[in-house]
């Protein structure tokens, strides 16, 4: 017991601690995102609607690498912080080696699925015919990199569990900055358009995950082995409940963005904006929305390894807490974010390239529509992420499909039957509100049944 009270995790004061694990987090996700907002201002700029429209087009992709990189990164680290909370070391860097063999065997397998079976995917996903060109110009160059985003993704977990979200931060800033500068370079200088933008994002996210790997040989708090890399499906097991939360939101959010892209495309080719101006305009609203999910994202990985510790020792005061304070800032982010999408939405869509006065009209009413209650939209993701820290996967999961599957999907299928491709806007704000009562109830409930195990003890 000793070990585990002098344990920063279990001592230290929770705002202090929230810190320095929430910063490099938020900054590492934020990172994650940029990747996606600068290919899209440069291939705004240099290709047009069509290209903003591909990247829309093959953004579903990249959601697929962030479930699965969540799904062992979040799951490895849950298990790993868990079990450290419990003073079992050696079970515990099993599942870091776990989780790390699993990222690089799910990056593999994506990328060579992606590669066969190109065309089929980007017409599920709701390409237009004179979009199509450009997201496979685009997707063959990237998928060759998704091993290396789902490790420096997922391996970033890994590396803040270990104590050093300072290493998490670098890591994934190091490669932003590359893919900022070559985009610039290969987009901008040598006129490479969509093959440019995407050969940028490979090579940032390729050094960002040697750095990864230069980290796991020197993992702080246990001593990697290689017999701790060889996956064990009594640890994988683990690491999957445990990470399938993070897992189905991101899941959640893939199917509902295909669904949203095939629906833009029908309707908008219905209305007076065509198919492309909805695709592109969409990606870009999602793309800026990412922004702000990044940060609140970022807060309750944040608090993770804190809520996993002291709910593995029992502080059950420090988790109530640490949730409290991640619920605060992540509601302080939003109502900002708010403000900026209802306020700023002309703005912002200008900085991804000009077009004509219906582009800016549809990009203006989504920002303003669909994101009506984006102030509301921290409760649901925060609490997700604290369930799957308790090692209470299956609240999680539930947790992580209400906005997205149970509300959102569908909204987008039924409204626009009634409402044509207004009625896709107006699915998010009600689908949002949905998911945040959902919230309030199951975290209420949570935290009554936590008071009374501290009665207990």
């Amino acid at each position: 017991m000793q070990g585990i009270k002098e344990n920063p995790l279990g001592a230290a004061p929770v705002p202090r601690l929230m810190l320095k694990f929430a910063i490099p987090s938020i900054i590492a996700m934020l990172v994650g995102a940029l990747y996606n907002i600068v290919d899209q201002l440069f291939i705004g700029q240099a290709v047009g609607t069509l290209g903003n429209a591909a990247t829309n087009i093959a953004f579903p992709l990249s959601t697929s690498c962030l479930a699965l990189a969540l799904l062992f990164g979040i799951g490895g680290a849950s298990c790993f912080n868990l079990t450290m909370g419990k003073g079992e070391r050696e079970t515990a860097a099993y599942y870091v080696g776990n989780a790390v063999s699993m990222l690089l065997i799910c990056g593999l397998t994506l990328a060579a699925i992606s590669q066969i079976f190109l065309t089929p995917l980007l017409r599920a996903f709701g390409a237009p015919n004179d979009v199509l060109p450009y997201a496979q110009d685009y997707v063959r160059i990237t998928a060759f990199g998704f091993p290396f985003m789902l490790l420096t993704t997922g391996g970033g977990h890994l590396i803040r569990a270990d104590g050093s979200p300072k290493m998490t931060m670098i890591c994934n800033l190091t490669g932003a900055i590359i893919n900022t500068i070559l985009d610039a370079f290969f987009v901008m200088v040598l006129k490479m358009g969509m093959q440019g933008a995407a050969l940028a994002t490979v090579i940032g996210q390729v050094i960002s995950a040697l750095i990864v790997v230069i980290y796991m040989t020197r993992y702080k708090t246990v001593s990697l082995q290689k017999k701790h890399f060889g996956v064990k499906w009594k640890y994988t097991k683990r690491i999957i409940s445990i990470g399938t939360a993070s897992f189905f939101n991101q899941l959640a959010m893939m199917v509902v963005q295909i669904v949203l892209n095939n629906s833009l495309k029908h309707y908008g080719e219905l209305s007076v904006y065509g198919e492309a101006i909805p695709l592109a305009c969409a990606g870009i609203v999602m793309k800026v929305n990412q922004v702000f999910f990044s940060i609140v994202i970022g807060i309750g990985q944040g608090s993770q390894p804190i809520e996993s510790f002291s709910y593995g020792a029992r502080k059950y005061p420090r988790v109530r807490e640490t949730f409290r304070l991640a619920m605060f800032a992540g509601g302080s982010i939003s109502l900002l974010s708010f403000i900026l999408f209802q306020l700023f939405p002309r703005q912002i869509i200008a900085m991804f390239g000009s077009g004509s006065e219906s582009y800016y009209q549809f990009g203006i009413s989504y920002f303003k529509v669909f994101l009506f209650f984006t102030f509301l939209n921290f409760m649901q993701p925060i609490t997700s992420t604290f369930f799957t820290s308790i090692g209470k996967p299956v609240k999680g999961i539930f947790l992580s499909l209400t906005r997205q599957i149970l509300f959102l999907l569908p909204l987008v299928v039924i409204l626009p039957l009634f409402m044509g491709i207004d009625g896709i806007l107006y699915a998010g704000p009600i689908a949002d509100v949905l998911a945040a009562v959902a919230t309030g109830i199951m975290a209420a409930m949570e935290f009554r049944s936590m008071r009374k195990l501290e009665k207990s003890l």
